[in-house]
């Protein structure tokens, strides 16, 4: 990685990790403040709404093609840390803390698709290999929740989440030392509102983010419930679960070195190919978990460490994808509304799957599973015109 990747990827994962912060506690949140899964899904798709909602804002405003990339996702950066911290102060108000988790959403939503844009300003060329990495510290970023709270076992869940803030104010720093790359149009008050929409109609994009929308049902539903399942696992197995935040780290972090190594691959084959095999991977764990749910301890594991790395691997590919199809001067209002609609999503899912999980039990990964099917679906048009080749 040259020098400004490293910075943007490393930011990146510092200031994603507010995204996934009361997962990463869930048990001691829930024994706390006595949630159910089903308010600790909600919690979950407070952050998602914020993030679509914010994302929204960014593509129909133009803001994210008006303005200084770096200047937003500082700002954003520097008042996700804020909202994130307040959620400590929720306590015996549910709904307090569904603000605070959504606050933090539209925060995140100056930070994700911003950094994209930030990664093509720098790194026009082999897009999906740079995005990889991009993605890879967002995987992170997502898993560092869980291994705060194993780090931190002994002390107070508050901790970890004034942890998450701290890291998003050294990625505000960070990025607004940075700046931006010179391989994008300069930034100009003279860019139309909604111009978002117009991507949509270039058949290569609208493949592209079809299969990006697919990806996102399987993916945050599957992060939701991790924490969940992997006791549920400890437990089967009578294994100590003080383990269990970092079983779910180590499941979650996989995801980094699988976007990686998609990242290489794309380099080779093309974002179209590599994409379709991770989702293909992914969609064929969803379909065979409930047989193999209760095998042993060293199966099961094996089979979510797997699942974990390639339920993210194509992420970045569908964003370079988008990026190799998009015209430059509305990029960043594009992938911000891809974004939003791929999020918008992951509500559905999330809230379904939480919400039938205590009735269901491991049959809950069919729930996942047309996200995958829709993907394979729609790829088809990229597999034999691949724009990244």
């Amino acid at each position: 990685m040259n020098s400004p990747l490293s910075i943007i990827v490393i930011a990146q994962l510092l200031g994603t990790s507010l995204w996934f912060t009361p997962n990463g506690v869930a048990s001691a949140l829930m024994l706390d403040w006595a949630l159910s899964l089903d308010q600790l899904g909600y919690l979950t798709s407070a952050v998602q709404l914020g993030f679509i909602i914010g994302t929204l804002f960014v593509a129909f405003s133009g803001l994210a093609d008006r303005y200084r990339a770096s200047r937003i996702f500082t700002i954003s950066a520097v008042l996700g840390a804020v909202f994130n911290a307040l959620f400590i102060v929720s306590e015996g108000s549910f709904s307090s803390a569904l603000l605070w988790r959504f606050l933090t959403g539209v925060c995140l939503a100056g930070i994700y698709p911003l950094g994209m844009k930030l990664v093509v300003s720098w790194v026009p060329n082999k897009t999906g290999h740079a995005l990889a990495w991009l993605v890879g510290m967002l995987t992170l970023g997502t898993s560092l929740p869980h291994a705060m709270r194993g780090m931190s076992s002994g002390f107070d869940w508050q901790w970890v989440v004034l942890g998450a803030s701290l890291l998003a104010l050294v990625s505000a720093v960070m990025i607004y030392r940075l700046g931006e790359g010179q391989h994008l149009p300069a930034s100009s008050a003279l860019v139309m509102k909604g111009k978002a929409l117009a991507a949509f109609k270039v058949p290569e994009f609208r493949a592209a983010a079809l299969a990006y929308f697919g990806h996102c049902w399987e993916l945050y539903a599957f992060w939701t419930l991790l924490p969940v399942i992997v006791l549920a696992t400890l437990e089967q197995a009578d294994f100590s679960l003080y383990y269990a935040p970092w079983v779910s780290f180590i499941i979650v972090a996989i995801g980094m070195p699988g976007c990686l190594i998609a990242g290489l691959l794309s380099r080779e084959w093309g974002s179209a190919k590599t994409a379709y095999l991770m989702l293909f991977i992914s969609g064929l764990i969803c379909f065979i978990w409930p047989f193999f749910a209760e095998f042993s301890l060293f199966v099961v594991l094996a089979l979510l460490l797997i699942w974990g790395a390639t339920v993210i691997a194509d992420s970045a590919q569908y964003s370079a994808l988008a990026a190799a199809t998009c015209p430059k001067e509305y990029l960043g209002s594009a992938l911000s509304l891809m974004n939003s609609i791929g999020f918008l999503m992951t509500i559905f899912s999330i809230s379904l799957t939480t919400m039938l999980y205590s009735y269901i039990g491991n049959y809950v990964a069919w729930l996942m599973l047309p996200g995958p099917l829709v993907g394979l679906w729609t790829m088809r048009l990229l597999l034999s015109s691949d724009p990244t080749k």
